[in-house]
C-alpha cells in the first residue's frame, strides 16, 4: 500500500543540493525530488528519456545547440541521448520521473554523482 508523500514538503526537508531522493516508483520508473543550486555537470542518459518538473524557483537546462527555462509548475523531458547540464542560479526544488535504470549523472561522474543507494536513503 502506498503513502501519501508530499513532493513539496519532502524536496524543502532536504539538506543537501544535487542529492535526489526516491519518494515513490512506478512500474519501471521512480519518482524522485531534489533541492538544487548552481550546477550538476554536462552529461547524457544513453537509454533513458528524464522529466523535470519545477516545484519551486526556476531551472535552466542547458543542452547543446539550445537551452530551455523553466518556472514553477513547468515541466520538460529531456531525450535520451541529448547531451544536458541543469542549472539554478537560486535554490531550486525539482521532481524527476526517471526510469529506474537512470543513472544519476548519466556518463559521467563527478563529486555531485549520487549512487542509486545514496538516492533510495529515507529523507
Amino acid at each position: 500500500m502506498s503513502n501519501v508523500v508530499s513532493p513539496h514538503q519532502t524536496a524543502a526537508s532536504l539538506t543537501e543540493y544535487w542529492s535526489p531522493r526516491v519518494i515513490a516508483e512506478v512500474d519501471d520508473a521512480y519518482i524522485k525530488v531534489a533541492k538544487i543550486q548552481g550546477t550538476l555537470a554536462w552529461h547524457s542518459h544513453e537509454n533513458e528519456d528524464e522529466l523535470f518538473l519545477v516545484l519551486k524557483g526556476h531551472l535552466r537546462i542547458e543542452m547543446e545547440g539550445r537551452a530551455v527555462e523553466l518556472h514553477e509548475g513547468e515541466m520538460f523531458v529531456v531525450p535520451k541521448s541529448v547531451r544536458h547540464n541543469p542549472v539554478a542560479e537560486q535554490e531550486c526544488h525539482v521532481m524527476l520521473i526517471e526510469r529506474k535504470s537512470t543513472l544519476h549523472t548519466g556518463d559521467v561522474v563527478v563529486e555531485k554523482t549520487r549512487t542509486l543507494a545514496e538516492q533510495l536513503r529515507p529523507v
